[in-house]
């Protein structure tokens, strides 16, 4: 059984850099079955795909977000982490790490295996 869990600051400030590390369980994230997520829930809205990391270390990003996104991982640790830099309130949502078994995909109703959930708030 896959288990991912999410951890990083609860509150950043408008301009800064929001930072979230997801640790893996149960699965190498160099296992090529799996491709990693950083799926996000702005209060009120739907689930929004922001990016993955596969398991070569390959990277695709939403492109409403590629500019500010970057997907890194950390093999010594198996863990993947996301950086969203320049944020505004608008970034303010619940931040999940999620898996997927065998395709890549942007769908975040498709993932297989999902971390609890890690409330963001930005704000000053």
């Amino acid at each position: 059984q896959v288990q991912l869990q999410e951890s990083g600051p609860g509150l950043v400030k408008p301009s800064q850099t929001l930072s979230l590390a997801c640790t893996v369980s149960g699965a190498s994230i160099t296992n090529s079955a799996y491709a990693w997520s950083w799926i996000r829930q702005p209060p009120g809205k739907g689930l929004e795909w922001m990016g993955l990391i596969t398991y070569d270390g390959s990277t695709y990003y939403s492109p409403s977000l590629q500019s500010r996104t970057s997907i890194s991982r950390d093999t010594s640790k198996n863990q993947f982490s996301l950086q969203l830099t320049s944020v505004t309130p608008e970034d303010t949502a619940v931040y999940y790490c999620a898996a997927k078994r065998l395709v890549l995909t942007t769908v975040p109703g498709e993932y297989d295996y999902w971390g609890q959930g890690t409330q963001v708030t930005v704000s000053s």
